[in-house]
């Protein structure tokens, strides 16, 4: 199965991308031996439009435009459930082992996801009530794939 991070806005060189990037190639390393590819990302420019609602829905389009056809989706919003490594890590293993061939996350602009694709998403994840940094959701999300590639292959690195 196909992880892919759509992502509004690019992150630069330097250590948010270093980071970003450290745990991605984990994922892909990991996740070989699991049925797993990716985390393929795909940077949405944000929207210059002036108004949020107008911002809302021209990243919106972006967003749903660069969904593969046959995905399975998780939004990353502040108002979505939580959900813990290890239910994160039986989510992506139970969508692999139904065939599903691919699972988007997607993390909108600054301000926020548009309604069309919260009513494209299967399911609206939060870390927790707190306000994060879109880079630094972009690293916590990855780190968090990286995560459930250990949970599903028995490594140490997850520490119940």
């Amino acid at each position: 199965m196909r992880l892919i991070i759509v992502s509004v806005g690019r992150l630069k060189a330097g250590p948010e991308r270093e980071l970003c990037d450290r745990y991605v190639e984990r994922t892909r390393k990991g996740g070989r031996a699991l049925g797993l590819t990716g985390p393929d990302i795909i940077e949405i420019a944000e929207s210059s439009a002036r108004r949020p609602q107008d911002r809302m829905a021209e990243e919106a389009t972006a967003i749903l435009d660069a969904l593969p056809e046959e995905t399975a989706v998780m939004a990353l919003d502040p108002a979505g459930a939580d959900l813990p490594s290890e239910r994160l890590a039986e989510d992506i293993a139970a969508l692999r082992d139904h065939g599903v061939r691919a699972l988007s996350f997607i993390i909108g602009g600054a301000d926020g996801l548009g309604p069309e694709v919260k009513e494209r998403a299967d399911r609206a994840i939060a870390y927790g009530s707190a306000t994060f940094p879109h880079q630094m959701v972009r690293i916590m999300l990855a780190e968090q794939l990286y995560r459930a590639t250990t949970i599903l292959s028995g490594h140490p690195y997850h520490k119940a």
